[in-house]
């Protein structure tokens, strides 16, 4: 799903919301699941667990084909998180506060061994100014579904 300022995929996964939420809590687990190729290696990887914790991850934004970066890093900061249902975060840089954009997993159970996995983008708080500067999505929806498709791989039966 898209709109002007917000993509969305969901895929259905064959495992417990508690073990996906495991996964995407853990900032290593970003890294495993991304669908991107820009994330490289979560630097402080401890599991988030509140509105505030910040992750940092290193990143390459080569993969895209977009922007001539090399390697940055990139401190993200928790905005929303219920356990076992959502984690949101803002993405900003490790000398700049996040510039409004954010990604996040929303997990809708569907029984106890069945989860509905939504992956979002959302960039409606950046500033007329980034948003000029920037190509929106900077992940494309292609990706976001990769990134589901990987974290299906990584949590159902027999992974």
């Amino acid at each position: 799903m898209a709109d002007e300022q917000r993509i969305s995929t969901t895929r259905r996964i064959s495992a417990p919301a508690g073990r996906i939420f495991e996964l995407v809590t853990d900032p290593d687990g970003h890294v495993r699941i991304d669908g991107s190729g820009m994330l490289v290696a979560a630097g402080d990887a401890r599991r988030v667990t509140s509105v505030g914790d910040t992750f940092e991850m290193d990143m390459d934004r080569e993969p895209l084909g977009d922007v001539p970066l090399g390697k940055y890093r990139v401190r993200n900061v928790v905005t929303h998180i219920e356990p076992d249902a959502l984690i949101e975060w803002a993405v900003g840089g490790i000398d700049h506060p996040p510039i409004g954009h954010v990604y996040g997993y929303a997990l809708a159970p569907v029984d106890d061994r069945t989860t509905d996995v939504t992956s979002y983008c959302d960039w409606s708080g950046v500033s007329e100014k980034w948003k000029a500067r920037v190509s929106w999505p900077v992940v494309p929806l292609t990706m976001l579904e990769k990134s589901l498709a990987n974290l299906d791989r990584l949590v159902s039966p027999g992974a």
